[in-house]
């Protein structure tokens, strides 16, 4: 499989709506709106970064505040990296994969992947002004 056939998979797909009158809302499609692919791209982005600076400002002696990685820093950086990425990176797809179904019956699962980056971004930004300050 090259470039040219997910380009052809991604500008060809036959899923982008309904196909009967009477099936409402069509909640599993071939094709997503490019701005879940920016969303997921650039929230993974954001996790390699943040993975990066946390180490490096353990290195300067902060702390992790998130229990879950901090045990997983116990094992080690690699299983830290690791395992961030696997965590971010499945629920990522979930999400992508479940964008149009509706999160307590208000609003869609696609938010969340919008809410995730907005997050990611501002903890960029944190981490990045510890970062200038440490130097």
């Amino acid at each position: 499989m090259g470039w040219r056939t997910v380009m052809f998979g991604f500008l060809r797909s036959r899923r982008r709506d309904t196909r009967r009158g009477d099936e409402g809302e069509v909640l599993f499609l071939d094709w997503h709106h490019p701005w879940l692919f920016f969303l997921a791209v650039g929230t993974m982005l954001m996790s390699v970064m943040d993975a990066f600076m946390t180490l490096q400002l353990l290195d300067r002696g902060m702390v992790e505040a998130n229990p879950v990685m901090a045990a997983a820093l116990g094992q080690g950086t690699t299983f830290f990296a690791v395992s961030k990425m696997l965590m971010t990176g499945t629920s990522i797809l979930a999400l992508v994969f479940l964008a149009k179904a509706r999160f307590l019956n208000r609003f869609r699962a696609g938010l969340m992947l919008t809410v995730f980056f907005s997050v990611y971004a501002c903890l960029i930004c944190y981490e990045f002004v510890f970062l200038l300050r440490s130097m």
